[in-house]
């Protein structure tokens, strides 16, 4: 899945550098980092933002979504410095299993504070 996604974005980038000379542009490698990375960075600022609005009100939802959000980015970082360092196997099981016991984690959480704030309602009425 790795080298997938590697070549995948080895494609889009021929075809942004073959863009830039074909359209009369060249901007250098800098420039199309600035621009391209901008608008990526700015296309997930926007969605994560329409999402956190809807969502702000179930808070617990928001910190879950960048958790796993870190979690992801994370486990994959591990893994490709495992694999670089040679001090352990790039395996894509192994990130399964980081994500898997974060989310397993997160829902015992999740179940111990509906029972708390359950209770307490309960108390409260």
């Amino acid at each position: 899945l790795l080298y997938y996604m590697v070549y995948k974005a080895a494609q889009v980038h021929d075809w942004i550098l073959s863009w830039n000379d074909n359209s009369g542009y060249f901007f250098d490698d800098k420039q199309l980092h600035f621009i391209v990375m901008g608008i990526v960075g700015m296309g997930i600022f926007l969605v994560s933002y329409l999402l956190f609005k809807i969502l702000q009100e179930h808070i617990v939802l928001v910190a879950a979504v960048y958790a796993l959000t870190v979690m992801f980015v994370l486990t994959f970082a591990i893994e490709i410095g495992q694999g670089l360092t040679g001090t352990g196997a790039m395996e894509m099981e192994d990130v399964k299993a980081g994500i898997g016991g974060f989310i397993f984690l997160l829902v015992i959480f999740l179940v111990i504070r509906w029972l708390f704030l359950s209770f307490l309602h309960f108390v409260k009425k």
